[in-house]
């Protein structure tokens, strides 16, 4: 008899390939990018200082940390919608962050744009009975602009009874 996991993986591998509906926009102020800046103590002018960032940056604004764009991956990712529902997850005990593959940052995020992410399952690989990698490529895309923010492959570990 097949285990939560096998049988979530089968599930997860129908859906390899097919990107699933944008999330939902945020907007990333100046407030939010002073939080992170007083978290990873990295207060480099182009993030924390509008005047200076205004005369000396190419970007003429402040802008968010790679990190942060990065970072805010969890709570975009609660707002796309999967394709292959709530199924898969039957038995779950819980999902942790395994890491990242090919992080890139291609785009500034200026303060006060809205981001979003677009998300498409890329891989499943079956660790063990119980244990699933799922490897999503996460595509953070700017209200107006061409090139994305952030891409990146997101490996999260699901783990079973």
């Amino acid at each position: 008899m097949a285990t939560n996991a096998e049988k979530a993986a089968e599930i997860f591998n129908q859906w390899v390939g097919k990107a699933d509906k944008p999330g939902e926009w945020m907007t990333i102020d100046q407030a939010r990018i002073n939080q992170f800046a007083d978290c990873t103590e990295d207060h480099q002018f182009i993030h924390v200082d509008p005047e200076q960032s205004a005369k000396l940056s190419p970007y003429k604004v402040t802008i968010a940390h790679g990190f942060l764009t990065l970072s805010m991956l969890t709570h975009l990712a609660k707002t796309v919608e999967a394709g292959f529902g709530a199924e898969p997850y039957a038995g779950i005990m819980m999902g942790v962050n395994y890491g990242f593959e090919k992080v890139r940052f291609p785009n500034p995020v200026k303060v006060d744009s809205k981001i979003r992410m677009q998300r498409e399952l890329a891989a499943v690989e079956l660790k063990n009975p119980n244990t699933i990698h799922l490897i999503q490529k996460c595509t953070v895309e700017i209200e107006g602009e061409d090139k994305p923010a952030c891409v990146a492959e997101w490996i999260t570990r699901l783990m079973y009874s």
